[in-house]
C-alpha cells in the first residue's frame, strides 16, 4: 500500500517574539511542492521539491535554456501554502510553476529564480496558476479537492475561479 502524503502543517514558530537568533527568517513549514504532469495525467506531493530534489530532477542537469531539452516533458511544480481561519485549515496560496525534463539525455530546463519567485507568491496567500494549461489545472483542482476536501472547501472564491 503507498503511504498517502499529507500538507506540512507545522505551529509553534521558534522565533516568536525572543528577537534573537532566526528573527526574520522565512518559515516553509506550511508549504508542500505538489508536482503536476500533465502527460502522465498525475498529481502528487513530492517533499524532495522544496530542495529542488524531486524525484522528477534527480540526475538531470538543468539549464535556462529550453533548446538544450528538445524532447522534454512538461512538469508544473505548485507551491501550495496552508493557511489557517476560523473555519480551519485552507488552501492559502497557490503558485506554479513549470520546468522540463528531458531523462535521456539527462537535460532539462527551469528558472530557478521563477521557483523562487513563485514560491513566495504562494506564502503571500496569491493564486498564480493562469499560465497553465487546461489540463494540468484541471489534474491540480482534482487533487486539491480529494486530497483535503475540506481544505478545498475552505479556499477563497478566488482559487475555485481559477481552477475552474
Amino acid at each position: 500500500m503507498e503511504k498517502k502524503i499529507n500538507f506540512n502543517i507545522i505551529s509553534d514558530n521558534s522565533t516568536d517574539g525572543h528577537g534573537g537568533f532566526g528573527v526574520g527568517t522565512l518559515s516553509l513549514n506550511s508549504m508542500s511542492p505538489v508536482i503536476i504532469s500533465p502527460e502522465d495525467g498525475e498529481a502528487y506531493i513530492d517533499m524532495g521539491a522544496m530542495h529542488a530534489k524531486a524525484a522528477i530532477e534527480k540526475r538531470i542537469k538543468f539549464t535556462t535554456d529550453k533548446a538544450d531539452s528538445p524532447n522534454g516533458k512538461l512538469y508544473w511544480i505548485v507551491w501550495v501554502t496552508v493557511g489557517r481561519k476560523p473555519e480551519g485549515f485552507y488552501y492559502g496560496g497557490v503558485a506554479a510553476c513549470d520546468l522540463l525534463v528531458d531523462v535521456e539525455a539527462r537535460r532539462g530546463f527551469k528558472i530557478l529564480a521563477d521557483h523562487v519567485n513563485k514560491m513566495d507568491k504562494s506564502l503571500k496567500g496569491r493564486i498564480v496558476v493562469d499560465h497553465m494549461d487546461e489540463t494540468s489545472k484541471h489534474l491540480l483542482r482534482d487533487f486539491l479537492q480529494t486530497h483535503k476536501p475540506e481544505m478545498w472547501e475552505n479556499a477563497e472564491p478566488e482559487l475555485h475561479e481559477a481552477l475552474a
